[in-house]
């Protein structure tokens, strides 16, 4: 049974519920004869960390990406892909489960969002104690399942406490990067791949439990395919999946480009020996320069990725198993608007697979996918035995493989990150931002340099309002047509003329969310949740200010009417960045 509050409903009543809110929930129908035991694939999960479309040939983009370039030539290429949320921990828990992240019944994320209150999906959700995820059930369907690299689903580790409870060993940002702090790191290290392994995982190695750590915060992307290339020879008798997830291209372009200076720095310290399983750094610098390519503004991030794709096919061929493995590459979510629930660099991400033996060379394909559907997509192509207790919002891919259009396939999508839910169609988008009440009640009463943070989806200054480039991200309303405004700027909700485009838009997004079991605004209604039009007055003054990164620049209207706190520390940052603000408005002027 699956347990939804207060109702209890079974697998099969579940996937009724949700398919009649546009979640596929099923497998394919004829899953157990698609895959038969002896011609099961090899299957290969590679997902990189904030990574956009143009970054790649294939796309078109002008950056140096050979191996995926072929890989587009060799296999499918995918228009129209998205991811379920726009930060790394929901739309990483949904690559590992085919579920939306705020289906997440894990024990935190429920502690969070108590049920029977609106749900918040952001770095709050984990894998579930009951296994329920990707490596698992392939394990148990006799697969190997490998795991490399980033995590980042797991349990927030931040406090020595933290540390000191589960056995890890606490390392301080200002840690020196010597011999102690490489035997803690590796210490650190051992623990990652048992708790994978608990995890369902048969084998995990060389793993980042979320983004790189200091000191030794530098991108090593030979350590984690040393680690993968072991996986495969290891696995290659057999049926294998890896799921491998590499750190770039994640942080600032030049860091990329910094990372390349430090080959012996991992995610377990210090090297003894440096893994020579890529082309050498600096015959990769010198493709670029010789391409006319700048390694600090992205190319050294995209060619090493571009170079680790090379390295697992170019092992594939040695054992001579490529034409039998599924290779999907993508992305978490894009960078510029991450975030956000804006398609562009944000949920649409670059999807390309290969395999041989069942996708035609050459194929593109412009249906709506997402990667709640890698899952199912493994499942059915293993001919796995999935436990009619396990929850899925995805659909099997399968039926894209021949290239030409499903009878029936899905007409929209659904995404969610924090305050605000989503739902797209080939032509409209249309998100709606609800605040809980008691997040109005912190909105109605804050000071105007606390309203980018406190109405930013999820919380956060940085990365939680890069969407504010839009001019309607914190309307709480917003409808796009993507077919004349792929960018997002123009918000459609107020105007006349697509009040009927409106309408079904928000019909299917309350179809969506009915199957949730969790009130949302007026949607669904109940526990915490309000509706739209109580701080209307803070919405327009948030969109008069200017954001920068964490740093919030007020009009100057705002700054000389603005009244200082008490000596807190919070009152004291605000009163230094309004003094920030002004002097920086009086260098501009003069």
């Amino acid at each position: 049974m699956i347990d939804l509050g207060s109702k209890r409903l079974s697998r099969r009543e579940f996937m009724r519920v949700a398919a009649g809110a546009g979640a596929a929930m099923a497998l394919s129908a004829d899953s157990s004869s698609a895959a038969r035991k002896e011609k099961r694939p090899n299957i290969i999960l590679f997902i990189t960390d904030d990574q956009d479309k143009h970054s790649i040939g294939a796309y078109g983009g002008s950056s140096l990406t050979p191996n995926l370039d072929r890989m587009a030539r060799e296999g499918m290429v995918f228009h129209q892909a998205y991811v379920s949320s726009t930060v790394c921990t929901p739309s990483r828990y949904s690559f590992l489960t085919g579920r939306y992240p705020g289906r997440s019944y894990s024990r935190r994320y429920e502690d969070e969002c108590p049920r029977r209150m609106q749900g918040f999906p952001s770095f709050n959700v984990e894998l579930e104690d009951d296994n329920m995820n990707a490596g698992a059930i392939l394990q148990r369907s006799g697969y190997a399942t490998g795991y490399v690299g980033k995590f980042h689903v797991g349990p927030d580790i931040k406090r020595p406490e933290d540390y000191e409870k589960l056995g890890l060993r606490y390392i301080p940002a200002d840690a020196p990067a010597d011999g102690e702090t490489t035997a803690a790191f590796r210490h650190n290290e051992r623990w990652y791949r048992r708790f994978l392994e608990k995890k369902g995982f048969s084998w995990a190695k060389h793993i980042y439990w979320g983004n790189l750590q200091r000191p030794f915060n530098h991108h090593n992307p030979e350590w984690t395919v040393a680690a993968a290339l072991e996986f495969i020879e290891r696995s290659k008798d057999q049926p294998f999946y890896l799921h491998y997830c590499t750190t770039l291209t994640h942080g600032p372009d030049k860091s990329w480009r910094d990372s390349m200076e430090h080959p012996g720095v991992s995610g377990e310290g210090i090297l003894d020996e440096i893994p020579e399983v890529m082309t050498n750094r600096r015959d990769l610098l010198a493709q670029l320069r010789d391409k006319g390519l700048d390694p600090a503004q992205g190319h050294a991030g995209y060619a090493q990725v571009d170079d680790s794709v090379g390295a697992i096919f170019k092992k594939l061929d040695e054992f001579g198993i490529a034409d039998n493995t599924l290779i999907v590459f993508t992305s978490d979510h894009g960078s510029n608007m991450k975030g956000s629930l804006f398609n562009i660099n944000g949920t649409c991400v670059p999807l390309i697979m290969r395999w041989p033996r069942a996708i035609k060379a050459g194929t593109q394909c412009d249906e709506l996918v997402q990667n709640i559907d890698l899952t199912p997509t493994f499942f059915d192509l293993a001919g796995a035995d999935v436990p009619d207790e396990y929850i899925m919002d995805g659909r099997s891919l399968r039926p894209l493989f021949d290239a030409e259009r499903p009878k029936r396939w899905r007409d929209h999508l659904y995404f969610e990150i924090g305050y605000a839910r989503a739902v797209c169609t080939r032509d409209f988008k249309y998100i709606a931002v609800r605040y809980p009440k008691e997040r109005i009640d912190q909105i109605k009463k804050a000071r105007a340099e606390s309203l980018p943070k406190l109405m930013a989806y999820i919380g956060r200054m940085g990365i939680g309002t890069r969407g504010a480039q839009n001019p309607g991200f914190f309307d709480y309303d917003q409808l796009y047509n993507l077919k004349k405004d792929a960018k997002e700027q123009r918000n459609l909700a107020a105007d006349n003329e697509y009040s009927q485009t409106l309408a079904q838009m928000r019909l299917m997004l309350k179809k969506d969310l009915e199957s949730f079991d969790r009130p949302f605004g007026e949607f669904v209604g109940g526990g915490n949740a309000a509706p739209p039009g109580l701080i209307d007055e803070q919405i327009e003054l948030v969109k008069k200010i200017r954001i920068e990164g964490k740093r919030i620049i007020l009009p100057d209207d705002l700054v000389e009417n603005e009244q200082p706190q008490a000596d807190s520390k919070d009152a004291v940052s605000e009163r230094e960045n309004r003094r920030a603000n002004r002097r920086r408005r009086q260098t501009q002027i003069k």
